[in-house]
């Protein structure tokens, strides 16, 4: 699958007239709770010629690739990639730290050097914390949940706890999350849950988990608490992005 992946990464920069910077696995796989079912979520930045930034026409920022059952490819220009990092977007840090990289050009690593000093605690705190709510009560509430559930539940709360008493990007393996945070007591529970993923499929339900679902309930409780006292720091100035980007058109 991986030269596959890289196969289709280098038909798209030949039609589209781009250069992929970075390529990265996303979602479940780079978590590492990945089902039977689970498609490969690619994500990648690109850059295009100079002449296309001079352009008054504006360009679209996003590439959709391949989107099937197998593969889905989806990339975002350097531009918006930049932007979205000054925002201290969580996806950024997701993509950054992806621990699976199917291509990276060397030049990336001045993007990675400007990333630590973007970060803002506040905003990934707060990005986790909607996720948690929306799987516990959107999802895991409703009376029908799928393991899927319970785990984007529970490593998006301990992502929010993560953001606030390390103010810094979360680690994208689940098991990092887990065993820097987790309760020592719930790690064979969430062993079986993991092993049961890894053989079931995306959309099998399973039945509510009264001891998961009581820790949600009280974390959540507790960190939408913690996170009113944390504070951002200050953006980092456009010009240290746009020195950046010229540096990477100047390639």
């Amino acid at each position: 699958m991986q030269q596959t992946i890289l196969n289709e990464l280098s038909a798209m920069e030949d039609a589209k007239n781009v250069r992929v910077l970075l390529s990265i696995e996303s979602g479940s796989r780079s978590w590492g709770f990945a089902s039977e079912d689970s498609d490969y979520d690619v994500r990648y930045v690109y850059i295009r010629p100079m002449r296309e930034y001079l352009r008054l026409e504006k360009t679209r920022d996003t590439i959709e690739w391949r989107l099937d059952d197998e593969l889905d490819i989806v990339g975002w220009d350097i531009t918006k990639f930049l932007q979205l990092m000054r925002s201290s977007n969580p996806t950024v840090y997701e993509w950054l730290g992806s621990p699976i990289v199917y291509r990276e050009d060397p030049c990336f690593a001045s993007v990675r050097s400007v990333a630590h000093s973007c970060f803002n605690p506040v905003a990934c705190a707060h990005h986790y914390l909607g996720m948690a709510r929306k799987h516990s009560f959107r999802h895991i509430s409703s009376g029908r949940p799928t393991l899927k559930r319970y785990l984007y539940a529970m490593r998006a709360t301990l992502a929010c706890k993560w953001s606030i008493q390390r103010q810094s990007p979360i680690p994208i393996p689940f098991d990092k999350l887990r065993e820097a945070l987790l309760e020592p007591e719930l790690m064979p529970l969430v062993n079986e849950l993991l092993e049961a993923k890894s053989s079931s499929h995306e959309a099998d339900s399973f039945g509510q988990i009264p001891e998961l679902d009581a820790w949600l309930e009280e974390n959540l409780t507790a960190l939408e608490r913690n996170v009113a006292g944390i504070k951002a720091p200050a953006k980092v100035a456009w010009s240290t992005l746009d020195d950046t980007f010229a540096e990477l058109l100047d390639l």
